[in-house]
C-alpha cells in the first residue's frame, strides 16, 4: 500500500511539477540507471547496451524518472531470463528521433497494447511481477508534457520495445 500511495504521489508531481529545460544527457542517465539495476541483484546475468552520446532537450529530473521507470521494467520483465539483455538507443521514426528501450523478456499480447499506459492496467499478474501498474502511466505523462509520444512494441516471450520521441 505504501509502493502505491508513493506512485500515485509521483504521478500527480509529474504532471503538475515545473519544468527546467536543459540539454540532458540520456546515455548517461541510463548508464546510471543500469549500474544501480545491476548492484540490487549482482548474482543477475544481464547485458546493457547503451547507445553513447544521446542527448535530449527537457527537464532532467523528469526524463531520470521515465528512463527509471522504463529501464526498471525491462529488468523486472527479463528477471526470468537465463541471460536478459536490455538496450537503450535510437532510431528514426517517421523522420524524427524516437529512443527506444528493448528487451527480451516476457514481452506481451500486443492486442492489449492500448492498455500499457492506462493507471492500474496490467498485462502480467502481480504474483509473476510486481507493480503497481503506475509506472508507464507516469512514463506517458512526463513524454507528453515534453510535447512527445510514447508507444510500445513486443511479443509474449519475445520481449518489449517502448519508443518514445521528446
Amino acid at each position: 500500500m505504501a509502493q502505491l500511495i508513493d506512485d500515485l504521489l509521483n504521478l500527480s508531481h509529474v504532471t503538475r511539477a515545473e519544468m527546467r529545460r536543459e540539454t540532458v544527457d540520456l546515455s548517461r542517465m541510463a548508464e546510471i540507471a543500469a549500474e544501480a539495476l545491476k548492484r540490487m541483484q549482482s548474482d543477475r546475468k544481464a547485458e546493457f547496451v547503451i547507445e553513447k552520446g544521446l542527448t535530449a532537450e527537457g527537464d532532467e529530473r523528469l526524463l531520470r524518472v521515465a528512463l527509471d521507470n522504463l529501464l526498471g521494467n525491462a529488468w523486472k520483465y527479463t528477471g526470468k531470463r537465463s541471460q536478459a539483455r536490455i538496450e537503450f538507443g535510437r532510431t528514426n521514426h517517421d523522420g524524427r528521433s524516437a529512443y527506444f528501450v528493448r528487451d527480451n523478456g516476457a514481452g506481451f499480447d500486443m492486442a492489449y497494447a492500448h492498455k500499457l499506459f492506462g493507471a492500474f492496467q496490467r498485462l502480467h499478474s502481480v504474483s509473476e511481477f510486481p507493480g503497481t501498474g503506475i509506472g508507464l502511466a507516469t512514463v506517458q505523462r512526463i513524454i507528453h508534457r515534453h510535447g512527445g509520444q510514447i508507444w510500445a512494441d513486443g511479443a509474449v516471450d519475445k520481449g518489449a520495445t517502448f519508443y518514445f520521441t521528446l
